[in-house]
């Protein structure tokens, strides 16, 4: 039995300077609220209702983008995928329910609008990706069509094959 597990998360330098950025402007209004004793934009330094809203909104801000993150699995069961925080648990897609199963160049901005959980416009078709422009493109039998993003096309084509040509079944 061979088995393909991948963990990508949203950690390329531009999303790292948007976390620090979070954080230093955190940083800034708490020091401004606490010990300079000065107002923030319409936040007093007294009005700490106002300061924990302020402080819980850009707390989960930071959380959710270091949560954030998509778990790719590949057995003899199908493909198992998992777009944290959003799906609760795995979603499996059995090699049953697969017409086509492979790994495919594509173009995340022009196909799909960029990265993240992607409705494709005008039809049922749905992307999940974190980076780059690789991914396991899987077309159903039921016409929908959905594209997984991964960092190792090779190794991801490799377990397709053996299960998806019923190689390992």
């Amino acid at each position: 039995m061979r088995i393909y597990e991948e963990k990508q998360r949203f950690n390329q330098w531009w999303m790292l300077v948007i976390n620090f950025s979070v954080i230093g402007i955190l940083l800034y209004f708490m020091y401004e609220w606490y010990i300079a004793g000065n107002s923030v934009d319409k936040v007093s330094s007294s009005d700490y209702a106002a300061q924990i809203a302020v402080i819980l909104m850009l707390v989960l801000v930071v959380a959710l983008l270091f949560l954030l993150g998509l778990k790719t699995t590949i057995d003899e069961n199908g493909i198992q995928y998992q777009f944290r925080p959003f799906h609760r648990g795995k979603k499996t897609i059995s090699w049953k329910e697969m017409d086509k199963c492979y790994t495919r160049k594509y173009k995340p901005i022009l196909e799909y609008g960029g990265w993240g959980i992607k409705p494709v416009p005008k039809s049922n078709d749905m992307a999940y990706n974190v980076k780059g422009n690789m991914g396991i493109q899987i077309h159903l039998k039921n016409g929908k069509k959905i594209l997984i993003g991964t960092q190792n096309p090779d190794n991801a084509q490799i377990v397709i094959n053996r299960y998806f040509n019923n190689e390992g079944i």
